[in-house]
């Protein structure tokens, strides 16, 4: 099978989130089995890494953006068994950050990500690489599908090509005025709101879910949420259930060549399940220090790893660790919104020996801090899936989270009886005193010791990886080519 994913970013090359991630892991593992030909196409920014090997492919090609013309070249690194193609116009991507700046988004985001959605589909061409597959994430490649349906219907390269659109977030829609429409140089007469208007404007993520062969998002659980009503489809519910025979959920997986607490560089002790109680406590104590908190084993540890923003539900969380500061430490790692921010930075201060806040992304502190926490905490309004709580169990951290999306799939919540199968604790009255009533009840059952360490096994226990995950998606490609 020719695939190609197409990507605002992916791990190990560009990230800001879970994206990366889950874009990384799946070109791994389509690479990985045989008779798969998998090509990615990124943005070529200039914070990129781990390019310092770069091949450049000779020439440039044309995308128009409304009345003028830009010119696109690639350039291409092997990946493994995966040829990553960055799509280069300094204009365009040679910018400090990927899609803002400390004053909001960049104001010609809407041609950017034209310019990346036709160099994508005229970078194949350009490279003569006919795909069976584009595999397109997120709204920033939400226009491919569109394209292949209107602009290329006729383009004989593309005639087997199929889209599959995967939604990480339906939050972010890539929502512009009009102008947008015609600069991406669709035709007026599919300027419905059957196909592309959307308010007065364009989506380009509504596009996507128009025009995709298939579409899938990261949880079943979440696939359900988001055709129910508008506090969690965004407006686009609608669409979605017009949409509800092509469309499916499949939840993530980690990376477990990198979140292996066995075999993790950052960790001084490395642990399995046989080992937890000793792995556990060289971490905590070793992340105690690090954090300047006060360095009791017996003390519980709670984590968090996220950005600080709406959707993370840590606004609600300020209070009940303000609450919990004699019971437990705290150890939060994130950055985002400048109120917030300033909260988590005001409870460090005050609370110096058991609350530690690091506003920065530091990606070897995230792996010390899902080893050396005993609770993970993640209280999220909505979650597609969550990549946090997998490798929360994974390392042996039992998550706390809201009883949402792709949480309800990946987390078996602890109901006082089912010891043996239980990974965690869900917050099933989402509010501030729901929140604490939740970690009271985590904390009492964490002094339990047996039973607390049989949670922590069950969780380490569970087959976490991306293997039936990307199974599952190459039998989607497979129905999408059907």
């Amino acid at each position: 099978m020719n695939i190609v994913l197409a990507a605002s970013e992916a791990f190990p090359f560009c990230k800001t989130g879970g994206l990366a991630d889950v874009v990384g892991a799946l070109c791994q593992q389509f690479a990985g089995r045989k008779g798969n030909k998998v090509l990615l196409f990124l943005p070529h920014y200039r914070n990129i890494t781990r390019v310092s090997s770069l091949k450049i492919v000779p020439g440039v090609y044309l995308i128009p953006i409304g009345d003028k013309i830009e010119q696109a070249s690639l350039s291409y690194i092997n990946w493994g068994n995966v040829l990553v193609f960055f799509v280069n116009n300094r204009h365009y991507f040679d910018r400090p950050s990927f899609y803002h700046t400390k004053d909001g988004e960049y104001a010609d985001n809407d041609e950017r990500f034209i310019f990346f959605n036709r160099a994508v589909l005229e970078g194949c061409k350009f490279i003569g690489f006919r795909p069976d597959i584009i595999h397109c994430h997120d709204w920033q490649t939400g226009l491919i599908p569109a394209y292949l349906k209107t602009v290329y219907k006729l383009d004989a390269f593309y005639t087997r090509t199929r889209s599959l659109l995967t939604v990480h977030n339906i939050a972010y829609q890539g929502h512009y005025p009009y102008a947008a429409f015609r600069k991406a140089g669709f035709h007026p007469v599919d300027y419905t709101p059957y196909k592309f208007e959307y308010y007065g404007g364009i989506s380009f993520l509504k596009s996507g879910l128009v025009f995709a062969d298939q579409i899938n998002t990261v949880s079943p659980n979440y696939a359900r949420e988001v055709q129910k009503n508008s506090a969690m489809g965004f407006g686009l519910e609608g669409v979605l259930r017009a949409r509800s025979d092509h469309f499916c959920g499949i939840v993530n997986g980690i990376d477990t060549d990198v979140w292996d607490p066995e075999l993790d560089p950052v960790l001084s002790v490395g642990y399995d399940v046989a080992e937890v109680v000793k792995g556990k406590l060289a971490a905590k104590l070793a992340l105690q220090q690090q954090c300047k908190l006060v360095q009791d084993p017996s003390k519980p540890l709670i984590g968090v790893v996220s950005r600080l923003d709406y959707q993370k539900g840590l606004d609600m969380a300020v209070a009940a660790i303000e609450r919990l500061k004699n019971n437990a430490q705290f150890v939060i790692l994130g950055t985002g919104d400048p109120r917030l921010e300033k909260a988590y930075q005001g409870l460090a201060r005050k609370y110096p020996g058991s609350v530690s806040y690091s506003s920065r992304l530091d990606e070897e502190l995230a792996h010390r801090i899902y080893a050396g926490a005993d609770i993970f905490l993640m209280p999220s309004r909505f979650e597609p899936c969550g990549l946090s709580q997998l490798i929360a169990m994974k390392y042996g951290t039992l998550p706390v989270v809201s009883r949402v999306g792709g949480l309800v799939d990946t987390v078996r919540g602890f109901d006082g009886q089912n010891s043996d199968t239980a990974t965690g604790f869900f917050i099933d009255n989402f509010s501030e005193q729901g929140i604490y009533n939740t970690l009271v009840k985590a904390l009492k059952v964490y002094n339990h010791r047996p039973i607390w360490q049989r949670l922590v096994k069950n969780a380490m226990r569970q087959d976490l990886s991306w293997d039936h995950s990307a199974q599952a998606y190459l039998e989607l490609y497979r129905k999408t080519m059907a």
